[in-house]
């Protein structure tokens, strides 16, 4: 009886580990890199200037941490509004970013003073790439969607498998070009942002026809779908400056 009540007690503890270890870590990639989500909400009359400022003085904010990707927003969301994504290797590396670019003086004199008045409001979210997922490369130019899920609270641990059966399904049949899969770590928690590339704004909405119509990622989107609160899907345009295009 002992050495069974041992054996149940050692089998609950790897159970317990096992939970937290996903709950805690296994939304993000194991190396710490994270990625900030910035949104620009710009005045209206003032788009076409800030976007042409910031193409001009790109480099000087470059300089200091990597630009993932950059675009305008086109439907799905409030206009006016360019996205942008930048990468850190850790924390650290981001406190360093902005330490150093408060105290460049060519980007605050060519940049950042004169184009603050341009700014409505500015939203950041601290988000990491999950670790079944290294952002994709689209093969040519092309528009992006932006599809951000409220998951129910639990954590990865609880929806996280089947989400990833759901991406993955749209994945292998083709109906869609996967960016990448980012899950939230400062702003709303239990959201997703889902990255996804398409020749066009036809062959998305194509693609996203086929994919209602096929049962293999109606089943997978089913199960998904039972763990989730809200979604927003948002329709990006790369700016020319924009690596990823």
């Amino acid at each position: 009886m002992l050495a069974l009540r041992g054996s149940l007690r050692r089998l609950s503890q790897a159970l317990v580990h096992q939970v937290c270890s996903s709950f805690t870590t296994g939304h993000r990639q194991q190396e710490g890199t994270l990625y900030e989500f910035c949104t620009y909400y710009l005045k209206p009359a003032n788009v076409e200037e800030f976007l042409y400022n910031f193409k001009k003085n790109v480099h000087l904010r470059t300089a200091h941490s990597e630009l993932v990707g950059y675009w305008t927003v086109g439907f799905g969301g409030r206009i006016n509004t360019v996205f942008h994504i930048w990468k850190y290797d850790n924390f650290a590396h981001r406190a360093a970013v902005y330490k150093a670019l408060a105290k460049d003086e060519d980007w605050q004199e060519q940049f950042l003073i004169p184009n603050l008045p341009l700014i409505d409001k500015q939203e950041s979210e601290i988000t990491y790439l999950v670790p079944w997922c290294k952002i994709g490369t689209p093969p040519k130019e092309g528009v992006y969607e932006l599809a951000t899920f409220q998951m129910k609270p639990g954590g990865p641990a609880l929806w996280g498998n089947a989400f990833k059966r759901a991406v993955n399904a749209h994945v292998e049949l083709g109906y869609s070009t996967l960016v990448g899969v980012f899950h939230t770590e400062y702003g709303a928690l239990n959201r997703v942002h889902v990255l996804w590339w398409n020749e066009s704004a036809d062959s998305r909405a194509a693609g996203r026809h086929w994919s209602h119509e096929d049962p293999r990622v109606v089943a997978a989107v089913r199960e998904s779908v039972s763990y989730l609160e809200s979604q927003q899907n948002t329709f990006l345009i790369p700016t020319s400056f924009s690596p990823l295009k």
